[in-house]
């Protein structure tokens, strides 16, 4: 052991300062930081009581060697505290540390026990934690979790909100009566609606509206003309963007299908109680022709907030009207 100590001093000297050196990465390590020091400055004055007694030859050189290991066993009893801080298991629970609260973590304790001590330095590495994995995730992705987590319109920034989905709603006029759809499964099921879809890849949103009138009710049209988009952040993440066209009747005889079936209404008898909740705060504008953007916050059927907003056909002003 003795021969192993002196022949090997260089190196045990070595892996005492990288140990040291890897504590500093470690929180609340000052205390084993310290002990190691003091490790190393025993092994020092060991080795120099050694050196300077082998100058003198035998049997000198002897009696350094275990004068040397009598002082340096004599510095770990007398400063015994402050050189051996280190345990291998929690001092609470008893299960077996991991390396780093080995040689670090002064309090001795897993990580579960400290936290229990600890809280608020808990809840502040869980939120650092937290950031790092943010940090990794794509920057898309976390852009449709805060969209889809949004309660208020506000809480969208909408200049860098996508649509993943492109729609068309068409209101057919034929002197006083419009042309609705009652949609019979998919999104919106049960519900009265202009006829709409969505548009199809190298599609225009002027022949999706021509085309979607058209497989829904039967209907031919002409004069489309767009009064607005709407924009819609469901919390399940479909984020939607429709475009709302007028158009007029031309003939064509309404046909049942298995989506949808249309009929004619009044305008004086809109059914807004079974249309969607935004429906009501938007429509009366656009039938007095007026043109709107719109923005919308759902959780599947119930709208949570909204607003809409007019806009002045001369001067492309925007006027708030109604917020929900």
């Amino acid at each position: 052991m003795l021969e192993f100590l002196t022949n090997n001093y260089t190196w045990i000297l070595v892996l005492i300062l990288l140990i040291n050196f890897s504590q500093r990465k470690i929180h609340d390590t000052n205390r084993k930081r310290t002990a190691l020091i003091w490790m190393a400055a025993i092994l020092l004055a060991y080795y120099l009581v050694v050196v300077v007694t082998a100058m003198f030859g035998p049997p000198w050189d002897l009696i350094g060697v275990f004068g040397g290991l009598a002082v340096m066993l004599a510095c770990i009893i007398i400063f015994r505290r402050r050189v051996w801080p280190f345990t291998l298991h929690c001092n609470e629970c008893h299960k077996r540390l991991k390396w780093e609260y080995i040689i670090g973590h002064d309090d001795c304790l897993c990580q579960d026990c400290h936290d229990k001590h600890h809280p608020e330095e808990a809840e502040a590495r869980k939120e650092r934690e937290r950031q790092m994995e943010l940090a990794k995730r794509p920057k898309e992705e976390l852009l449709n979790e805060s969209f889809s987590s949004a309660k208020t319109v506000d809480e969208i920034d909408w200049d860098i909100w996508e649509p993943n989905h492109r729609c068309v709603i068409t209101y057919v006029e034929d002197g006083d009566r419009l042309l609705f759809i009652e949609k019979k499964r998919g999104m919106g099921s049960g519900y009265f609606n202009a006829p709409g879809g969505h548009i199809e890849e190298a599609e225009t949103a002027m022949e999706a509206a021509v085309r979607e009138v058209k497989e829904e009710t039967g209907a031919d049209i002409s004069g489309l003309e767009l009064r607005g988009t709407l924009h819609f952040q469901f919390s399940d993440g479909v984020r939607e963007l429709g475009y709302v066209y007028f158009a007029k009747y031309e003939g064509g005889e309404l046909a049942e299908s298995d989506e949808t079936r249309p009929f004619w209404v009044e305008r004086s008898r809109i059914p807004y109680d079974n249309m969607w909740a935004d429906d009501k705060l938007w429509l009366p504008q656009a039938l007095g022709g007026r043109r709107f953007d719109a923005w919308f916050i759902f959780d599947d059927r119930e709208m949570l907030d909204s607003k809409v907003c007019l806009l002045d056909d001369e001067e492309g002003d925007e006027t708030p009207t109604v917020e929900d």
